[in-house]
């Protein structure tokens, strides 16, 4: 059994990540899936990484992460705030550099509501003189 656990949970438009943080060799799982297997984009691997790197615990911690809703980019958002949730609770001296980098700011950005009238959120059919 493991010694510690540290839990975050992260959000980001409509993606939700339970995310698990545990000392070991810096295996990050989604999904029961390694990271280079589910995500395909190099740039959102490093989205993932960020607040292990920020606060110099990449490869001396693994994470498990379980994601659902939203698209890939969503996710990988929501991860990075639910690993940086649960780095504050492994250590509260995290929190300076995860704050100053933004990661715990939950990014309240979402898809705005289709309104009666119109096509989409904004879009209106196309106005005709005559």
């Amino acid at each position: 059994m493991s010694a510690a656990r540290y839990y975050g949970t992260g959000r980001r438009k409509k993606s939700i990540a339970r995310v698990y943080v545990m000392p070991g060799t810096g295996k990050i799982t989604i999904n029961k899936k390694d990271i280079d297997e589910y995500f395909g984009l190099e740039t959102l691997k490093v989205i993932v990484r960020q607040p292990l790197v920020a606060t110099g615990n990449e490869g001396k911690m693994d994470v498990t992460v379980n994601v659902r809703g939203g698209g890939i980019s969503g996710q990988a958002g929501a991860i990075r705030h639910g690993i940086s949730r649960a780095l504050l609770q492994e250590d509260a001296e995290n929190r300076p550099v995860l704050k100053k980098e933004g990661y715990l700011t939950r990014d309240s950005r979402m898809k705005e509501r289709k309104k009666y009238g119109l096509k989409k959120a904004r879009k209106a059919p196309q106005f005709s003189k005559r």
